[in-house]
């Protein structure tokens, strides 16, 4: 955000939302971990996105451009190359009837920019202010336009492939199956795509995409092409090109137009009945930890999660399928412990995101490097804060159970399908009952739901139909003097969601806040999960359902999407 630090700070404090001192201290903070103090006020949840939008705006004089909620004329979308524009961070939007170009800016007082438009669109420049979310956005009808074009180059470099006949390691860096996996990236990168599937089967490779949480079948390649990929993607990932029967895990950097790093890849290779399946899980290569918010906890569950950071020892965990979102809210809270007061160590597997000043360790089995060997290392490393990707045996959590009883604060994740779950899961670890009690302070279940598309948005009544699912599930859940939502809303489907109705992701929760009441019912005779699920109601705490279904009533998500990720 191009605003100076002390107009930022003379808009911020002069609204009451920070004091001096706090902002002075945010600054530093911001220096040290080399960001954007706009992007630290945010992710520290003292002022929005939107609002931040609104202050530049009316700092530059400008309008917001808002590209998702406009019509982008894709003839003039184009009068400016995607490289250029990713390069100067424009996107040109409209042409006014007068001649002059609309242009969405990061920072619309740069004039040299605007000099430089000027002069490539043969006309004047009417600048408007996007950040960053807001231009990435008119960046993907680029993907969108070039979605046709993709596939025919794809499809084009694999008849070349096949003309040209070299297989496996031969054909690795042969232009054609170099354009190939380039390509199929770069269109998964303009899809908003987060996984990249190559799978073999007996009649060819079925490649698909993950875009919100959700796989799409993207196109079918000729078997006879499938050597050149696998070898192609070792490559990149720096593994044995030679080994074709043992699974084998590597990543690499890639850079999009511009020579911009955007993307970390992580690269799996699976042996399968037909041959090697790849998975590529696509990650951004610099990316701030979200703030609570942004992940989806609401005030109620915010105001939870901070009162038991603040605590010097314990365990936090965090629990969840995979791919349900534990490591994004564990980065998140990690962000908001990221001081110069503590020394924070993690022990992952593997690292995803690179966070400045946290020292992670990735776990190498093959040198001696598990959790549990890991984090017996890391205790010698004078830790206030240590992380755990995950508790998975006995060793592990006896180490980690012991390091939060001596002072440090540990927070981990947990496979167990909701928060209750996690107690007896550790029981089953050997830890004994009285322990659990002890050091848990808090257990954080949760779920990745697809976010309703804001630009189709619409409201309606709930049929008879919906209105007897909520009833019943919340029947099942012990939940008596319930209200159904007089409105509940969904997406029609438009060009930014892709038709889907939907776009992006967030959280739905549920929060176990261990208090002395709950500490009681663990260490209980009488224990059962039944009895530690009823006492934790009795005590405030909002299923997941329920808290997906507050997140119906805001606009955020469908009853469709609640139920389809609880009952996955």
């Amino acid at each position: 955000m191009q605003i100076p630090i002390h107009k930022l700070k003379e808009i911020v404090v002069g609204e009451n939302f920070i004091s001096e001192a706090d902002f002075d201290a945010l600054t530093e903070e911001a220096a040290r971990l080399g960001q954007n103090v706009a992007d630290v006020l945010i992710s520290k949840n003292i002022v929005s996105h939107d609002y931040l939008a609104d202050l530049l705006s009316s700092y530059f004089g400008v309008e917001k451009a808002n590209l998702a909620s406009r019509q982008i004329d894709k003839n003039i979308l184009q009068l400016l190359p995607e490289e250029m524009a990713r390069q100067k961070k424009v996107i040109v939007f409209a042409k006014e009837d007068s001649g002059i170009f609309d242009v969405a800016m990061e920072d619309p007082s740069d004039l040299l920019t605007i000099e430089f438009l000027e002069q490539n669109l043969g006309g004047k420049v009417k600048p408007f202010l996007a950040l960053e979310g807001d231009l990435n956005k008119g960046f993907a009808l680029y993907g969108q336009e070039l979605s046709q074009d993709f596939k025919q180059i794809i499809e084009s470099n694999i008849k070349e492939s096949l003309r040209m006949g070299k297989k496996g390691d031969e054909a690795a860096t042969e232009v054609p199956i170099v354009a190939i996996v380039d390509n199929l990236v770069s269109y998964a990168l303009a899809s908003r795509a987060s996984d990249i599937h190559f799978e073999i089967f007996q009649d060819g490779i079925l490649v698909r995409y993950r875009i919100d949480g959700v796989l799409h079948e993207i196109m079918k390649i000729p078997k006879e092409v499938h050597s050149a990929i696998v070898a192609r993607v070792k490559l990149l990932g720096g593994l044995k090109i030679d080994e074709h029967y043992k699974p084998q895990d590597g990543r690499f950097r890639y850079r999009i137009s511009g020579g911009k790093d955007v993307l970390d890849v992580r690269v799996s290779i699976l042996p399968t009945y037909y041959g090697e399946k790849i998975e590529m899980r696509l990650l951004a290569a610099a990316q701030r930890p979200l703030s609570l918010k942004e992940v989806g906890l609401l005030e109620d569950h915010a105001e939870i999660v901070m009162e038991n950071i603040k605590k010097s020892y314990g365990m936090i965990l965090v629990c969840g399928p995979t791919g349900s979102g534990k490591t994004t809210t564990l980065y998140s809270i990690l962000g908001l412990l990221n001081k110069t007061e503590v020394n924070i160590v993690t022990i992952e597997d593997p690292i995803e995101y690179d966070i400045k000043f946290i020292n992670q360790t990735q776990i190498n089995p093959q040198a001696g490097v598990t959790f549990a060997s890991g984090l017996r290392s890391i205790l010698r490393q004078d830790p206030n804060i240590i992380m755990v990707g995950e508790i998975r045996d006995p060793e592990t959590a006896d180490i980690s159970v012991q390091a939060a009883l001596t002072g440090h604060l540990v927070l981990s994740s947990l496979h167990t399908n909701d928060a209750p779950t996690a107690v007896p899961r550790l029981i089953d670890m050997n830890i004994v009952p009285f322990l659990v009690a002890a050091v848990v302070n808090m257990v954080l279940a949760q779920r990745l739901v697809r976010s309703i598309c804001l630009e189709c948005i619409y409201s309606m009544e709930p049929d008879k139909e919906t209105i007897d699912v909520i009833t019943r599930q919340l029947k099942e859940l012990g939940v008596e003097n319930f209200k159904i939502p007089k409105l509940i809303y969904a997406g029609k489907g438009c060009q930014a969601c892709g038709g889907t109705g939907y776009r992006g992701r967030t959280g739905i929760f549920e929060i176990l806040n261990v208090t002395e009441d709950i500490r009681k019912a663990i260490i209980s005779p009488d224990f059962s999960l039944d009895t530690l699920r009823n006492s934790a109601r009795a005590h405030g705490m909002v299923s997941m359902f329920e808290d997906g279904l507050r997140k119906v009533e805001r606009g955020m998500t469908t009853v469709e999407e609640i139920l389809r990720v609880i009952r996955e």
